[in-house]
């Protein structure tokens, strides 16, 4: 039986908006006492499976939806402590630093690896599609650099990405973030807001 003192927290570290919800996911479950069960996925295989309007947006952006959305990113940014900036390199692919996190959380270091490509990329923008970079932040997350490459690029971590990102599509998800308690889905950075007054009220 699933303990329902738990949220699985789908991602990928590609979006800016899971970068806000990854700074508060963690101390929301140190609040609330529940435990995170971390899903890496790549967001890219979600879109061209349920959610290819992403791609038309991206290509023929509404002006004014598209000026909302900075100035919330902002704002949220500055509600959660951190730096987001648009990298040069956007959309990237993500794959090699969302198996790396499937190694992260082998190592039982994922909180840290995640951390550290989140304000990498979207902080520092650096090309988190390279390998080498990747290993850098690998190294300074406390893995393996060695271990690290032989597991991004093995058959298991291939695998593994694949299942969790076709898990999520199962459950009804089309994005990241997407976390789940009791079954309850959530999507978006400020859904843990919603996600904590539920939990508070015993909606859920």
């Amino acid at each position: 039986m699933k303990n329902f003192h738990q949220v699985e927290f789908y991602f990928d570290c590609s979006s800016p908006w899971t970068y806000l919800a990854f700074t508060e996911i963690l101390p929301l479950s140190q609040r609330l006492g529940i435990e995170i069960i971390w899903k890496p996925i790549l967001v890219g295989g979600v879109f061209n499976n349920v959610n290819q309007d992403v791609y038309e947006f991206r290509s023929k952006p509404n002006q004014l939806k598209l000026s909302y959305a900075n100035n919330d990113l902002a704002l949220w940014s500055k509600i959660r402590g951190i730096e987001i900036t648009f990298p040069k390199v956007f959309p990237v692919n993500s794959v090699k630093a969302m198996r790396g996190c499937l190694f992260a959380i082998q190592e039982e270091k994922l909180e840290i690896f995640a951390r550290n490509v989140f304000q990498s990329y979207w902080g520092e923008g650096a090309d988190i599609s390279q390998e080498d970079c990747l290993v850098g932040i690998a190294k300074n997350s406390s893995l393996s650099p060695e271990e690290f490459k032989k597991f991004i690029s093995s058959q298991k971590a291939k695998d593994l990405l694949l299942k969790n990102t076709d898990e999520l599509i199962d459950r009804g998800g089309f994005g990241s973030p997407t976390f789940f308690y009791k079954e309850h889905m959530f999507f978006g950075n400020d859904r843990t807001n919603l996600l904590e007054e539920a939990i508070n009220q015993h909606l859920i």
